[in-house]
């Protein structure tokens, strides 16, 4: 991998980027940030103006115009926004994404079918007994799986998985409680197999106020929680590796679903068709702060805050994952998300620290 172009957003928190396919064509034309602005200091100003919504921005990144990412639309919504989170991994195929405003318990969902004219189609807070939605995948039936952290208040008791229609109306629910192995269940990420049947969660809270150390296997049909598993810990090995499951991913076999822990620990579910799964722990990266990764063909790519790093590891043998590549990055980068753009080369990243107000793009070889 390596660098290959940054480009300036306007001023923001924090960011949350997208590659929009075009068809016939090698490489994307636009890129879907999700995002919010910085409170201006002087309160007179952010009244006049409506600073400090969360908004979604689109921009253009074809690698032929000039300049290259020229915002060419905005769309501002809600008010007094408080933490651009996370929207969905990749847009999906009908074009329907999902963005959360964490703290504000709010999400909305955009309709980006013309991508230079993007709409509000709905929003919502809550989902029966479940607060605080945090992950969003897109399933072929249509409708979208989300992960809540919390029932009974905020970091009260734990949330569960909901299945919500387009408009976000809830199908069906489920409890993640688990309180024999785990009180402090949170469930925050999903991988999805769909061909096994299977969810995969992760378990951490947000606000880091406790840790978790399980990971939950779940049937997709009916969202019954087949199993809860506590990932193992070498007694050897400190920090704990085994702390906070972060964001679990499907390789490109369609079938493997690894598990990275924010404590940089890597899992391998082992037995995902059965009803009795299992994790293996099978790689350390060595920092104590990773994010979110992305799939690349035989690749993980990882993104490592602490070491204000990008590795990518070689997966085609998911017991024995070998790294060969990493991008080290400014120190005042702080890498938290990664996107990969739809049959293309081009990887970008937003995240924190001088990361805050840029998206930062990155090539990578597919086949090496």
């Amino acid at each position: 991998m390596h660098v290959h172009r940054a480009a300036r957003l306007l001023t923001i928190l924090f960011g949350v980027a997208l590659l929009a396919a075009v068809p016939a064509t090698r490489h994307s034309h636009y890129l879907f940030v999700w995002a919010m602005e910085a409170r201006h200091p002087d309160a007179s100003v952010y009244r006049a103006t409506g600073l400090g919504r969360d908004f979604l921005a689109v921009f253009d990144v074809a690698p032929e115009d000039k300049p290259f990412g020229k915002l060419v639309a905005m769309l501002p919504v809600g008010h007094g926004a408080q933490m651009a989170h996370h929207t969905n991994y990749s847009l999906p195929p009908n074009n329907v994404l999902f963005a959360n405003d964490w703290m504000a318990d709010r999400t909305y969902i955009f309709n980006l079918s013309n991508a230079m004219k993007p709409k509000l189609v709905a929003h919502f807070a809550n989902a029966g007994p479940y607060m605080y939605p945090h992950t969003f995948v897109y399933l072929s039936n249509g409708n979208t799986l989300a992960t809540f952290q919390y029932t009974k208040g905020f970091n009260k008791a734990p949330g569960g998985l909901v299945e919500l229609d387009r408009d976000g109306r809830p199908l069906k629910m489920s409890s993640a409680a688990d309180p024999s192995l785990d009180p402090n269940i949170r469930p925050y990420s999903i991988a999805v197999v769909e061909r096994l049947n299977r969810v995969v969660t992760s378990s951490a809270d947000m606000m880091g106020a406790q840790v978790s150390h399980v990971v939950q296997f779940w049937r997709l049909s009916d969202l019954t929680l087949l199993k809860t598993v506590v990932m193992p810990k070498p007694a050897t090995w400190f920090p704990d590796v085994a702390a906070d499951s972060s964001e679990p991913r499907v390789l490109s076999d369609g079938v493997t679903v690894m598990v990275p822990t924010f404590n940089c620990g890597l899992y391998l579910a082992r037995g995902l068709a059965s009803n009795n799964p299992t994790l293996q722990l099978v790689y350390d990266f060595g920092y104590r702060s990773c994010e979110v990764p992305v799939v690349v063909g035989n690749y993980l790519v990882e993104a490592m805050e602490s070491g204000h790093a990008v590795a990518s590891l070689d997966v085609s043998d998911p017991a024995h994952p070998r790294e060969v590549s990493r991008i080290l990055l400014r120190s005042d980068y702080d890498p938290h998300w990664i996107a990969v753009e739809p049959g293309g080369d081009r990887l970008v990243m937003t995240g924190y620290g001088a990361m805050q107000s840029h998206a930062l793009f990155a090539t990578i070889d597919r086949q090496t």
